[in-house]
């Protein structure tokens, strides 16, 4: 089967763009795990309110992509922190599954709300006028929205894993989930803390959201199937990880596109069978500790 370059290359540009959506999905799960230890199966629904708010904002009050960017993750940000505060914090002690199923119960309400009004068809979200153009490279003709997608969930998810490895703030949060009072002994308000870092963590499913919106379209339903990928990418990177996160998503992206070119037929099914096979040879993923 001979496969031509430009059809190559456009096959692993649209990876690198899924790539940059799995990558910053999972660091937002990644983050959420680590540091309170809640399995959020609600990232999905969070990141179809980014789009979904992004697509009412400009069809009702004429409000632009460039500024839902910034409003979007800081208006599901704060409903992240009413869920935290309300629900999540009863539940912190308690097994994993009791997060699970809470999230999952959230997922299916939210759901069911914007369903309930839109309808499961799509709405169209046009790409900005800025980026609306594309970079003829001469071997390929590169979308700069698509370019735009890839640098900017590469510029947010290597900032927040700089803030969380490497600043005093990082040090904290990773300190206040193993001892708390330790950490409130130095002044530190660690409910508050384990709230906001709650609220970041969707915040980040809500940018995703407001990208995918001119690429993907936009559906009450569009977070369903790209969680379960999601998922599977942070167990493989390891639960928790963020680096692991990052660099997974990128890659697992990159491999499906591929697959899309050699073995079309698997490419829905490759990012499961890699992650049974790390599970059989490294249970706590790539990049995550063995206890």
């Amino acid at each position: 089967m001979s496969i031509s370059l430009p059809a190559l290359l456009s096959q692993l540009l649209l990876g690198l763009v899924n790539g940059s959506f799995y990558a910053i999905l999972s660091l937002g799960l990644a983050v959420i795990f680590g540091l309170l230890n809640v399995i959020n199966f609600a990232h999905g629904a969070l990141f179809m309110l980014g789009a979904v708010s992004t697509w009412m904002a400009m069809n009702y009050f004429n409000v632009n992509y460039w500024v839902m960017l910034i409003v979007a993750p800081v208006l599901v940000g704060l409903f992240g922190i009413v869920i935290e505060r309300l629900l999540l914090r009863w539940i912190y002690k308690l097994d994993h599954l009791y997060g699970l199923l809470l999230t999952l119960g959230l997922t299916l309400l939210i759901e069911g709300v914007f369903r309930s009004i839109y309808g499961v068809s799509g709405l169209p979200y046009d790409t900005p006028d800025l980026l609306a153009s594309a970079t003829d490279l001469g071997f390929m003709v590169l979308p700069n929205y698509r370019a735009w997608v890839v640098v900017a969930s590469l510029a947010v998810c290597f900032a927040t894993w700089f803030v969380i490895e490497k600043t005093r703030l990082g040090a904290y949060l990773r300190a206040g989930t193993e001892n708390p009072r330790l950490v409130e002994a130095f002044g530190v308000n660690v409910p508050l803390m384990i709230t906001l870092t709650y609220g970041f963590g969707v915040a980040l499913a809500a940018f995703a959201g407001v990208l995918a919106a001119p690429v993907i379209q936009v559906s009450p339903l569009m977070g369903q199937n790209l969680i379960i990928v999601v998922f599977a990418v942070v167990v493989i990177g390891g639960m928790g990880s963020i680096m692991g996160a990052i660099l997974t998503g990128l890659g697992l992206g990159v491999i499906e596109g591929l697959t899309k070119v050699f073995y079309p037929e698997a490419s829905s099914t490759v990012v499961f069978v890699i992650m049974v096979i790390v599970l059989l040879l490294r249970p706590a993923g790539l990049f995550g500790k063995e206890k």
